[in-house]
Formats: C-alpha cells, sequence, structure tokens
C-alpha cells in the first residue's frame, strides 16, 4: 500500500512538470506574455462590485466591467488571471513601416460633433493606452491625429489601424489642398482663408482651432515628403508655372478681400488692385517659376520683347498671336480691288502689362479687338482715296503715315506701335495687263531712238576707221625700218655675248683642270704617304712576330733534347750500354724498313753457274716488278 502510494505523487509531480504552464494557468491564473507581442484581455463575468456591465453604447471597459477591456498586458508574467474568468488574445505589435503612417479608427468613445467627420485629437500616448484615450473624451470614428514609423502597443479591440503611405510632391510641382473638414468657406469666396501654424497641413488639429476652412485651400504644397492624413486632406499635384524669358506674368487673382483700384481715376477698364486682393495686381510677376494655385489665381503671359504681327496669307510668327489674321483686300478710288500684305510692330512695356490684361483679358484679345480692325480699317480708308496706279507709286508717303496713324490709337491702349510696313501689293490682273501693255510699248519706243542713235554713231565710227586703216599703213611701214634696224643691233650684241661666253667657259674650264690636278697630286702624295706607314707598320710586326717565334721554337727544341738525352741517360742505367746499342740499332733499322735478308737467295750446286743464275733471277723479278707497276698504273687510271 505504501508503495502505491509512494507511485502516485511520483505520477503527480511527473505530471505537473509535463503541464506546469497548464497547472499554474489554472491553479494561479499565470500568464506569460512574449517580448513582441500584447495581451488583448477579455473579462468574462464580474465577480464583485456594482459594475458589472458596460454602459450602453459602450463596448470598452475602463473600470473592470465584463467585456474587452481598454487595459492591455505588456511584454511580462501575470498571475490571478483566472482562465474561467478572464480570455487573453495574443496580439503582435502594430508596426508602421518606413515612408508610412497609420491612420486610426476608433470603435468606442463620444460622438462627434455635428458638422464634423474627424475625431478631435486627445492625450493617449500615441494611442497606446486605451484608459487615457476614453477618459480623455476620445470620440470614436476617424481620428485626425495618426502614429509615424515606428513600432506601438495598440489595442485592436479600440483601435482600427490603416496603413497609408507618405504624401511625395515631385520636383517642379505644387501641391492643391483640398481640407475635408472644418468651417464652412465663406459666402463670395471659392477658397477657405488663409491658415497659419499648421506644419503643411501635418497638423490637421491646429488647421481646425485655428479656424481653417473645409474645401479649397489658398495655400498650396511645394516639393518634398509629407505626414498628410488623408481622411483630412486631399492633395492634388499640378506643374509649377513658369514665365519665360522675354515675358511678365500678370495675376489674376480670383481670391482675397476686394481691394480698392490703385490706377486712379484716369483708367477706367479694370480693376487694378494690391497684391494679395482679388481682382488683377499691379505688380506681374518677372521671367521664373512660380507656385501658384491654377484653381484660386490665374497668370496671363505678356510679351515685353517687340512682336511681329502678319497680315498675310500662310505666314504666322512663333507667338502665334496672328494666326487667324491674312491678307488685307481694299478697293481703290477707280473701283479695283486689290491685296496687299502689312506687318505691324508693336511693344508693351512691362509696368503696362496689368493695365492691357485688365482693358482686354489676354494679348489675343487686344491683337482681334483693337489691333485687327484698326489696321485693316486704316488701309480700306486710305485705298479708296486714290487710284491703284497712285497708290503703288506712293507707297512710301502711305507706309509712314499708316505708322503715326496707328501709333496714336495704340497710345490709348497702353500699346507702343514700333514700325507699320507694307509688303507685298497685288493689283487686279486685268490693270495689271493695260500697264504692262503700256510699259512695253513705252520700252519699245525708247528702243527704237537707242537704235537710231547706235546706226548715227556707226556711220561716224565707219569714216574714222578708214582714216585709221591707212594711218596705220604709214605707221606699219615706219615700224618695220625700226625694227630691221633694231634686229641688226640685237645680231650684234649677240654675236659679242657669244664671243665674251666662250672666253669665258674657256678660261673656267682650264681653271677647273688646274684646280683638279692639284686636287689629283695632293690625293696621290696623301695615298703614298698612307701605304709606306702601313708598310713600315707590317713589316714591324712581322718581324716581331718571327723573333718571337723562333725564340719559342728554340726553347721547345732545347726541351725536347734536354728531356731526350735524359730518358737515353735512364734507359742506358736500366739497360746496359751495349744492350742500349743494341736496341737502338734494331729500331733504327725497323723505323728505316731495311732488308737485313735479300728477296732472292741465288747460290749455285757445283759453284760454276750461281753467279749467272743469281744474276738471271734477279733480272727477272725486275721486269715482274715493272710490269705489276705499269698494270696498277693503268688500273688507277
Amino acid at each position: 500500500m505504501e508503495l502505491i502510494f509512494t507511485y502516485w505523487w511520483i505520477f503527480l509531480i511527473v505530471l505537473s512538470f509535463l503541464f506546469y504552464k497548464f497547472v499554474l494557468r489554472v491553479f494561479f491564473g499565470m500568464v506569460i506574455v512574449p517580448e513582441n507581442k500584447i495581451g488583448l484581455v477579455t473579462k468574462k463575468f464580474v465577480l464583485f462590485g456594482s459594475e458589472k456591465s458596460l454602459p450602453d453604447g459602450r463596448i470598452i471597459a475602463t473600470k473592470g466591467e465584463a467585456g474587452y477591456q481598454a487595459k492591455t498586458l505588456a511584454p511580462g508574467l501575470y498571475w490571478a488571471m483566472w482562465p474561467w474568468q478572464f480570455s487573453i488574445d495574443m496580439a503582435s505589435f502594430t508596426i508602421i513601416p518606413e515612408g508610412h503612417i497609420g491612420l486610426l479608427l476608433s470603435k468606442d468613445g463620444a460622438e462627434i460633433p455635428t458638422g464634423r467627420i474627424l475625431a478631435q485629437k486627445v492625450n493617449s500616448d500615441n494611442f497606446q493606452d486605451a484608459t487615457l484615450f476614453l477618459d480623455n473624451g476620445g470620440q470614436k470614428g476617424r481620428q485626425s491625429a495618426f502614429v509615424t514609423t515606428g513600432s506601438y502597443r495598440i489595442n485592436t479591440h479600440l483601435f482600427e489601424v490603416i496603413i497609408s503611405p507618405q504624401v511625395v510632391i515631385s520636383e517642379n510641382m505644387v501641391g492643391i489642398v483640398t481640407a475635408m473638414d472644418g468651417e464652412p468657406i465663406p459666402i463670395g469666396q471659392i477658397a477657405g482663408k488663409f491658415v497659419d501654424g499648421h506644419n503643411n497641413f501635418q497638423d490637421i488639429d491646429q488647421f481646425l482651432k485655428n479656424g481653417g476652412n473645409r474645401g479649397l485651400q489658398p495655400q498650396v504644397m511645394l516639393a518634398g515628403s509629407y505626414y498628410i492624413n488623408s481622411w483630412a486632406v486631399q492633395i492634388e499635384q499640378t506643374p509649377m508655372t513658369d514665365v519665360p524669358i522675354g515675358y511678365v506674368g500678370v495675376v489674376i487673382s480670383y481670391i482675397g478681400e476686394d481691394g480698392k483700384d490703385v490706377t486712379g481715376d484716369t483708367f477706367k477698364h479694370g480693376n487694378i488692385v494690391s497684391k494679395g486682393q482679388r481682382g488683377v495686381w499691379l505688380e506681374p510677376f518677372g521671367p521664373g517659376k512660380y507656385a501658384l494655385n491654377k484653381y484660386t489665381t490665374k497668370l496671363e503671359p505678356v510679351p515685353t520683347t517687340n512682336l511681329v504681327l502678319n497680315w498675310a496669307e500662310a505666314r504666322s510668327e512663333s507667338h502665334n498671336l496672328d494666326k487667324n489674321l491674312s491678307t488685307i483686300t481694299v478697293r481703290s478710288k477707280d473701283g479695283f480691288p486689290f491685296n496687299l500684305d502689312v506687318s505691324q510692330i508693336i511693344h508693351v512695356p512691362a509696368n503696362e502689362a496689368p493695365k492691357v490684361i485688365a482693358r482686354f483679358g489676354s494679348m489675343n484679345n487686344l491683337v482681334s479687338q483693337v489691333l485687327e480692325p484698326t489696321i485693316g480699317n486704316y488701309f480700306r480708308n486710305s485705298a479708296q482715296e486714290s487710284d491703284v496706279i497712285s497708290f503703288l507709286s506712293t507707297r512710301k508717303e502711305r507706309q509712314e503715315s499708316a505708322k503715326n496713324h496707328i501709333k496714336i490709337v495704340l497710345d490709348e491702349y497702353n500699346v507702343n506701335a514700333v514700325d507699320t510696313l507694307i509688303g507685298d501689293i497685288v493689283p487686279p490682273e486685268s490693270l495689271m495687263k493695260t500697264l504692262t501693255d503700256r510699259k512695253i510699248a513705252e520700252e519699245e519706243q525708247k528702243t527704237y531712238q537707242t537704235q537710231k542713235m547706235a546706226q548715227e554713231q556707226r556711220q561716224g565710227m565707219e569714216k574714222e576707221t578708214a582714216i585709221a586703216d591707212m594711218q596705220k599703213e604709214i605707221v606699219k611701214a615706219s615700224q618695220s625700218v625700226e625694227i630691221a634696224q633694231r634686229t641688226a643691233d640685237a645680231t650684234v650684241k649677240k654675236a659679242e655675248g657669244d664671243a665674251t661666253s666662250l672666253k669665258l667657259n674657256v678660261n673656267a674650264e682650264a681653271e677647273a683642270t688646274k684646280m683638279r690636278a692639284n686636287a689629283e697630286a695632293e690625293a696621290t702624295k696623301a695615298r703614298a704617304g698612307a701605304q709606306a706607314e702601313a708598310t713600315k707598320l707590317t713589316a714591324s710586326a712581322e718581324a716581331e712576330r718571327i723573333s718571337k717565334t723562333g725564340l719559342a721554337e728554340a726553347e721547345k727544341i732545347m726541351a725536347v733534347g734536354k728531356s731526350t738525352a735524359e730518358a737515353y741517360q735512364l734507359q742506358v742505367s736500366a739497360m746496359g750500354g751495349d744492350n742500349f746499342t743494341k736496341y737502338k740499332i734494331t729500331e733504327e733499322i725497323g723505323k728505316g724498313k731495311i732488308k737485313v735478308i735479300p728477296d732472292v737467295l741465288i747460290s749455285g750446286s757445283n759453284g760454276t753457274d750461281g753467279s749467272m743464275s743469281g744474276l738471271l733471277g734477279l733480272k727477272l723479278m725486275e721486269m715482274m716488278d715493272t710490269e705489276k707497276t705499269t698494270t696498277n698504273s693503268n688500273k688507277k687510271q
């Protein structure tokens, strides 16, 4: 029995070790929140206290009521969180990545006031303290405040976080702002009033506190990155307004207070006001780029350089102000219609540009409302005062008259008339034919008169030519005599020159021969001296060589003889005098190939005919040797 009891306790200990977390959770209410999590607490019921349920309309408990708890569990260890009373959900931190913001939507809180769409900002430690948010009067719905890049412990039972990118306005662009919340725009205005202190609409609560209006804003945003609550502000990007060189920009403002006209009583054609007021601004913008709100202001470009406007078919300048102008058709006093091209040069002073725009609204209106009718009517009226021929012949005077007239007219419109030029004039074809025929007849008559004068001059020329021909023969004979005399003189001079030249050539050749002989003698002398010196040096070198060679040979013979004598002396000592003598004789016989024994030995049997027989045998052997030698010679040949 004791053994069973002991095993039972061991089993309980092992089981507790294996399921210690469950045991601690059940018996002690232990909860461990990891370091990268938060604990979202849901209270199932209340054991003690009067506040057992939430007030009507609330979903987050701040005073221990049953339901979703405002307070979350930070990473760490907690006790007494009994599983039958509390439900713990582990949620990750809210992470806002780089270049983004977090927009928050509250599910609980006070009601947003009527007329507003955003909840006002309250202190809540960046929405990480839900209790503080609700106790400070935080409102449900879309929040005006937001959180920037970072990690946050946000109670997702209360808040929904929406990730939104930063607003980036590109280079050479302008951000046009429309506020979604605020006071209504005043009556008579198309945009809200200018409000400061909101850091380019990044602090929308300050914008609302300062009385900002909803709708189009007069303030624009320049290039850069901004933390903008897209529930509160909408941004539209448009290019910056460019005023090119040679132009000024006249600003027409659609917003602002009604200003007093600054031009005085003399200008009755428009409202020119100071900068910032509604109307045409007195001071135009110079060349450059400007951040203008295209919905609240308009910039009208006005060229300040000389402008050429052409009343001609298919010819227009780059500014295109004359694209609708055409050749002017007029009718003369004698009833002939004809066309003429006109060019007008004008200049608008920079300080007069606002008056031009205030009067006409644009440069195109100036051309169509003033220049086109003024110039067209002037030339039509001028043509009716004369016939076509007179108009053509007085072109210069009429051009000067037109310049003066148009200058007076344009001065009234604050425009300078620089010059008026009449271009091509095209009379009627029938009139041109009559004029051409008349001109041809006049030219033919002049031609006949010219030809008559030419014939008369030709007759006089023939007479003078005959006299000149006779005079030519006389001059020719006189010249022949002079030429013969000059030819003879030239021949004499040539002979004298040839003799002098020959003499000079002979002297030069003799001198050259003498110089060559002297040079050859000097060269021969130099070669002989060099040869003698070379022979002397060669003989001296050869004598020295022979002397040294003889000395060396003598020393060699002396050395050989000495060594031979020493060798003989040693051999005599070793062999004895007689033996050495016999040895040397034998050695010399061998070196000289001396025959000690004759090749034929002749002897007689009885001693009587031995000598004869020997001589015959010797002769026979000589003959045999001779024949053998001849045979060998023939073979070699």
